[in-house]
């Protein structure tokens, strides 16, 4: 559910005519060493089997090029950003570069023209240069081997140029629209024009609406390898317990790193009055007996769809008997979301029907302050109190999926088959509420699935995980060490 903090790519720092990029602490480098150094080096190709995404990607670049016809379409993958002085943030691609082009190397800009496209890229370093042994940031003995311009036009199935040379390919030309807010140094190389760019910011977001059926293939999979993180916290409880919410946390990440390409998303890992904070991601505090965890996580794959799932568990291994009244109104609320997730119906309409069964629940614990008709009313939703947060948004290669889509197509829209969405309600006593029976205060229960809408309903992506109290109970006691 939490976005993931990875920084915005800013475009590339340096170029290969501009130097290597050094830091101040550096030794000096003798021309004797540079000469010995760009010498007496073998050569050897990369292993990069053509890519699955290939097909896939060629297609969606056909039918962008269709929605703006003889137009030319820049869309970059963004640079590294500084997390420390001279310490960058792990790279991550710009969702819709890799969408349209599969590349997730830093720095390249896919450029569409006239149904043709070119991706310009960073190559390896020369041998012949001295980035390719004093670059910290590009540098093949610094930080690794980039593939060649040959090797990434066989993977991705794509023309593939030197990065050098995209200001030449923008100059001049008919119409230009440029994917703004990823690489500042390519949006400094084309003249904006809001409008234009807005459209096709708008127009990327809402091609991956509709998921096809390699995607689908991919958020299975990262729901799949997110269970198994799952269950690897829970085989570790005691530890979890020992050590609180970091244990937790770590244990989760070491899965995603080790069978995906890292987590999609902050994790949240929320023991006790934490839960009732929707985004805590400090995940400083302990795991305390008689208490609530909520674990909001999800594994990114190595395509870069992620998962984004939800469990809240009882520390014990089971649920008092207040802890189950209030998790089996939850999930049943879900439930009620979840009946409703069919091509036609209204992306709101889930919400609405988790929000009766909440507002219903709240009303008998006689908290409503009106009656359920009044709370449920546009001009009331007193009853959101307790509730805070919408119960679904799209899922696919951004957690928080096709945000820049517009209002029509998303959020007032309807659901249509392929289309990835959540579905996660929730309740929240905090702490400090006066207005709840002082035994609830601190309690936060979220349950969250990932939903793929079928021809005839949907499917749960993440239905391996048990949601029922009864089950998790079971789920907790077999998998536990």
């Amino acid at each position: 559910m939490s976005k993931q903090t990875t920084p915005e790519a800013t475009g590339p720092k340096t170029h290969p005519t501009n130097g290597p990029k050094t830091e101040s602490h550096d030794p000096k480098v003798p021309e004797a060493w540079s000469s010995f150094m760009r010498q007496g080096w073998g050569d050897r190709e990369l292993d990069l089997p053509p890519s699955s995404i290939t097909p896939w990607a060629a297609a969606r670049r056909a039918r962008l090029a269709e929605v703006f016809p003889g137009e030319r379409l820049v869309l970059p993958a963004g640079s590294f950003k500084v997390r420390s002085n001279d310490t960058d943030y792990r790279f991550r691609s710009d969702t819709a570069h890799t969408y349209f082009s599969g590349n997730q190397t830093s720095d390249a800009v896919l450029v569409v023209e006239d149904g043709e496209a070119v991706l310009y890229a960073r190559p390896r370093s020369s041998r012949e240069t001295d980035e390719f042994f004093r670059d910290r940031q590009y540098g093949e003995l610094w930080a690794g081997r980039r593939p060649s311009v040959g090797e990434m036009e066989a993977s991705l199935g794509v023309t593939v140029r030197h990065v050098d040379d995209l200001p030449a390919a923008l100059e001049g030309g008919g119409k230009t629209r440029v994917h703004r807010g990823v690489s500042s140094y390519v949006d400094g190389l084309v003249a904006g024009d809001d409008s234009r760019d807005e459209e096709l910011a708008r127009v990327v977001s809402e091609m991956r609406l509709i998921k096809d059926e390699w995607e689908v293939e991919q958020l299975q999979e990262a729901c799949d390898i997110t269970t198994l993180g799952f269950e690897d916290c829970v085989r570790e409880w005691d530890d979890c317990v020992r050590h609180g919410e970091r244990w937790l946390e770590g244990t989760f990440f070491r899965r995603a790193r080790a069978m995906g390409n890292d987590i999609g998303y902050d994790s949240i890992v929320a023991g006790g009055h934490h839960a009732t904070t929707l985004h805590w991601i400090d995940n400083s505090g302990p795991i305390t007996p008689g208490e609530l965890v909520l674990l909001d996580m999800g594994v990114e794959g190595h395509h870069l769809y992620t998962a984004d799932v939800t469990r809240t568990l009882p520390v014990d291994g089971r649920f008092t008997d207040l802890q189950r009244e209030l998790y089996d109104l939850v999930l049943a609320s879900q439930e009620a979301a979840l009946a409703v997730v069919r091509p036609g119906v209204k992306f709101r309409d889930p919400h609405d029907a988790a929000m009766v069964v909440l507002a219903q629940g709240l009303d008998r614990m006689g908290l409503l302050p009106v009656s359920v008709d009044e709370a449920l009313s546009p001009d009331s939703k007193v009853y959101s109190r307790w509730t805070l947060h919408g119960v679904s948004h799209m899922l696919g290669m951004d957690v928080h999926d096709c945000g820049r889509a517009s209002d029509e197509a998303y959020t007032q829209g309807t659901l249509a088959e392929g289309m990835c969405l959540t579905v996660e309600p929730g309740l929240y006593f905090q702490q400090d509420d006066l207005l709840v029976p002082e035994e609830l205060r601190g309690i936060g229960i979220r349950i969250e699935d990932d939903v793929l809408v079928t021809a005839d309903g949907h499917r749960n992506l993440s239905a391996s995980l048990p949601r029922t109290a009864a089950d998790l109970e079971d789920w907790m006691a077999r998998t536990r060490r």
